[in-house]
């Protein structure tokens, strides 16, 4: 059997991969037929030596692959495949958290062949959905308001979401006895969730990709009134950028996606945001928009102009 997870939303992936674990070690106790493939030991000798490979407890074999279609040298991973299909002793697992072209002829095969569950990151109800039914898995019910709440200063990042969720529970189950100990209030939010805005910088660069500077504007707005400082947004957008220009140069080097992350040092969400960014800009713009910032932030930091000019004014001249 083969069945295919796929999708940026890495929590849920793994929650569905850990259901499936846990399923697996059920049924097989010693656990020894478990094997996991990563890009780090990627070998396709030793994927074909476990998968022939007979259990002396007699146990189907469980293979993990994680996030192999995307690398480079995955040559003949398709042709073994295409053989465990029909094997009644193997299931194979395939996370896949990167993006795959359309054309690649593995990711036909399994969208044919295989039991397929996509991840895409929440947004909308859906989100809001998800956070109302992780606060009952805690036996605690949150008003509509601070759903809300949680979700504009976390965003759809669910490993996040997950840890303020345990955070705020915890808080509010030590605040000892009373009619308030297991309702979550606005202000725990305030006390202990630190908004997010990187998430929504990036929204506000897409803006400034699209030449759409009066969404930019209302964005940038958007965050002067929730009370986030102008320097902090400044140091957040040349941050970005910076991040944009390193993402670019390894393109215009043509260097594969999935080595990107390992030479730029960044975070694998931020490569991730930063590589589809910077198809929306040429090399000589992204050079240019860079030095504007470094012009116009000199200019806030040697009090030409108070900060929230400078932002109107990078704004205005991008």
């Amino acid at each position: 059997m083969l069945i295919f997870l796929y999708g940026q939303d890495t929590y849920r992936m793994q929650k569905k991969l850990n259901e499936i674990i846990e399923s697996y070690k059920k049924a097989h106790k010693s656990g020894l037929s478990l094997k996991y493939f990563a890009e780090e030991n990627f070998s396709l000798d030793e994927i074909a030596n476990d998968a022939q490979m007979v259990s002396m407890f007699g146990e189907k074999k469980l293979i993990i692959f994680k996030n192999l279609l995307s690398i480079s040298g995955n040559e003949g991973l398709l042709e073994f495949l295409k053989k465990a299909k029909t094997s009644e002793d193997i299931n194979i697992v395939i996370c896949e958290e990167n993006k795959i072209k359309a054309t690649d002829l593995s990711l036909k095969f399994l969208k044919k062949n295989a039991k397929i569950q996509e991840f895409a990151p929440l947004e909308g109800e859906k989100l809001k959905n998800w956070v109302k039914k992780e606060f009952l898995v805690y036996k605690i019910e949150v008003d509509l308001g601070i759903v809300e709440k949680l979700v504009n200063f976390v965003g759809n990042d669910l490993w996040q979401m997950s840890n303020e969720i345990k955070k705020l529970v915890n808080y509010r189950a030590s605040q000892g006895e009373g009619k308030k100990e297991n309702k979550i209030l606005f202000e725990d939010i305030d006390l202990l969730v630190k908004p997010r805005i990187e998430s929504d910088i990036f929204k506000t660069i897409d803006a400034i990709a699209q030449k759409n500077k009066r969404r930019a504007l209302v964005l940038l707005k958007a965050h002067l009134e929730k009370g986030d400082n102008p320097l902090y947004l400044f140091s957040m957008i040349n941050y970005q950028f910076r991040n944009l220009l390193v993402v670019k140069d390894l393109i215009e080097r043509n260097r594969p996606y999935y080595t990107i992350s390992k030479t730029s040092n960044l975070h694998p969400f931020v490569v991730r945001k930063s590589y589809e960014q910077a198809g929306k800009f040429s090399f000589p713009e992204l050079k240019k928009i860079y030095r504007k910032i470094f012009q116009v932030d000199l200019a806030v930091k040697t009090g030409k102009i108070n900060p929230e000019t400078g932002l109107d004014l990078l704004l205005s001249e991008i």
